[in-house]
């Protein structure tokens, strides 16, 4: 390591080491992307998310997290790709028509180990070896999506990418599917260039977004995001917004996967001879998970099956509820029995999205038709 390497190359080169994909310098102060947080959420685009409006300022001036702070290292990790096909959780061989169950639909980055861990781990490493790249001690503190910072904004500020009409951030070489981290720090860091625009005319993910989540492009209302419903929210699902729910049971990804930056991505996997992709990727049983069998799960059987998972994010009874959705959409008469359950159930989330499921599988029990036909028509 040469004492001529600049300190930004430095910090770069043990990222790397770590196994990040992306690594980028920003200044610390608010940006108009920042500002706009507090408009945001003014709007009320923010919905049950309380913790972001108690900490809005931080948001938009991470000095205010920690006062030295003069730069943001930010830092990404791409998401491991989905496998080529998805038989259902079971399934040793191709099935009948008759043999097949419905599934539900899991985010790209859920269902291996939670990347908040996996990626803090690797931030937490960097910023342990900082005062050792800097000959000298460093004020910092770290974040991956758990703190009062916009890790989108920040990774803009720092050239890994631009925001997209989504509101995603895309890198221009390892698409939107990139998990991020930030490091404040009381190091003077060279701010990298931004990247421009290259949405161009395209509104692919504006018109694929069943619930009509974007008020505007580059806007998002979470509150009719199918993210925010299936994750984020604790109450109930608002019943104009099921259907178009249809078997995504946790997060959804169809903004990015129809987005050009992605689709034409190499599909060959990145470099990765730390591991941190094959922790990242789904486990089996999250693959296809059959709505029978999520909706079997009992509290320990819900624990066993999300350890270490993101997952976890909604409780049982959120999951339980967006399967419910799901099995309501389903069109497989065969799950009645497992929605019956829920009809009297305690919890009256669950009663209520039950009766809703019920009404709908009872339908197309009277029509007798196939679940598959039927959801295809």
């Amino acid at each position: 390591m040469g004492e001529a390497e600049r300190l930004e190359e430095r910090i770069r080169r043990v990222g790397r080491a770590l196994g990040l994909d992306a690594v980028g310098f920003a200044g610390a102060g608010p940006t108009p992307r920042t500002e706009f947080v507090r408009e945001w959420w003014a709007r009320g685009y923010g919905g049950e998310m309380h913790y972001i409006g108690r900490r809005l300022e931080e948001r938009v001036d991470p000095r205010r997290i920690l006062p030295e702070a003069v730069s943001l290292i930010v830092v990404g990790l791409a998401c491991p790709p989905e496998p080529e096909s998805r038989p259902a959780a079971g399934e040793t061989v191709a099935p009948a028509v008759a043999q097949r169950r419905a599934t539900g639909a899991v985010a790209r980055y859920a269902g291996g180990d939670d990347y908040h861990d996996v990626l803090l781990d690797r931030v937490r490493a960097l910023e342990e070896a900082l005062p050792g790249l800097a000959a000298q001690p460093v004020r910092s503190r770290s974040y991956v999506d758990t703190g009062p910072v916009s890790e989108r904004a920040a990774a803009e500020r720092a050239g890994l990418g631009w925001i997209a009409k989504n509101s995603c951030l895309i890198h221009p070489e390892l698409g939107s599917h990139l998990m991020l981290g930030v490091i404040l720090c009381d190091l003077e860091l060279e701010e990298d260039a931004s990247v421009a625009d290259r949405c161009g005319t395209c509104r692919a993910c504006l018109d694929v977004c069943p619930t009509d989540a974007f008020a505007e492009p580059y806007v998002l209302d979470a509150r009719r995001c199918i993210s925010y419903t299936t994750i984020e929210s604790r109450g109930s699902i608002p019943e104009s917004m099921r259907t178009a729910h249809a078997e995504h049971i946790f997060g959804c990804d169809l903004c990015q996967a129809v987005c050009p930056w992605n689709r034409s991505r190499p599909r060959s996997p990145l470099p990765d001879p730390l591991g941190l992709r094959e922790r990242l990727a789904k486990r089996e049983e999250w693959l296809a998970p059959t709505l029978e069998w999520i909706l079997d799960l009992d509290e320990a059987g819900f624990r066993s099956a999300t350890r270490r998972t993101a997952l976890r994010r909604p409780g049982r009874v959120g999951l339980l509820r967006n399967a419910l959705v799901a099995a309501g959409n389903s069109s497989d008469a065969r799950l009645l029995e497992c929605v019956r359950r829920f009809v009297e159930d305690a919890d009256p989330i669950l009663s209520e999205h039950a009766r809703w499921a019920l009404a709908r599988l009872e339908a197309v029990e009277r029509c007798g038709a196939d679940p598959f036909e039927a959801r295809n028509a």
